[in-house]
């Protein structure tokens, strides 16, 4: 493994991580069906891996992507020469664009899922904005285990897509594969790490209010990772 991809993989681990904790919406619905259903541990450890794999599985989809556009600029010609090498420069450029889109999101103040329990141990989601009145409970849904795989597989995480075009501007299938794994391994474990805290009683710090500068964070970590390997030989 070179120090590029060495780096990469970093940075991966910290972005899934980070996603993860600063997204109530990873743990706390597992922690509210498991009081609420009178779950054991294991059937909720069992719901939260089946989840985060749905998660990270159409987070890969994504990533495709940028599999795709990697690919595609590896053909361009008369490029190969630019100082730092052009998957470092592609990664720089992606990351930067991803920045600016978290920024953007943190701005817009998008609207993103919140969960709740009721006295009759029923979970309901709704989507809110920060700031905002509560959301009636006629525009909740009931939340049962699978309709929360289904709101994991239908919200993939973004940062795949600048993290794999960097194996995919250097054609490296085994670069492609250790990001892509470093990251589901890492979501998986915290997310399970999480649930665990929850399960046991553990209260949790305000990572709820990250929550909407999460791609913020996760754009500037992939453009100092590619600034690193760009001017400063990482």
């Amino acid at each position: 493994m070179n120090a590029e991809i060495g780096a990469l993989a970093a940075t991966a681990i910290g972005i899934s991580c980070l996603h993860t904790v600063t997204g109530p919406d990873h743990y706390v619905p597992f922690i509210a069906l498991s009081k609420a259903r009178n779950w054991k541990l294991g059937k909720t450890i069992w719901w939260t891996i089946v989840c985060g794999i749905g998660h990270v599985g159409s987070s890969i989809i994504l990533g495709l992507i940028g599999i795709a556009l990697g690919w595609q600029i590896k053909k361009l010609t008369g490029l190969e020469d630019v100082r730092g090498g052009l998957a470092a420069w592609a990664l720089l450029v992606f990351g930067t664009l991803y920045l600016i889109y978290g920024i953007r999101q943190a701005y817009l103040n998008r609207a993103h899922k919140h969960f709740d329990v009721y006295d009759d141990n029923s979970v309901y989601v709704y989507e809110h904005k920060h700031g905002e009145a509560p959301v009636y409970p006629q525009q909740r849904t009931k939340v049962t285990p699978w309709i929360l795989f289904i709101i994991f597989v239908l919200g993939p995480c973004e940062p795949l897509i600048p993290l794999l075009t960097f194996p995919a501007v250097e054609q490296s299938p085994a670069g492609i594969l250790l990001v892509a794994g470093v990251f589901t391994l890492f979501t998986l474990i915290t997310m399970v790490g999480m649930v665990l805290l929850g399960y046991f009683g553990f209260s949790f710090l305000q990572t709820g209010k990250m929550e909407k500068y999460v791609h913020a964070i996760g754009g500037a970590s992939i453009t100092i990772c590619g600034a690193g390997m760009v001017f400063w030989g990482w």
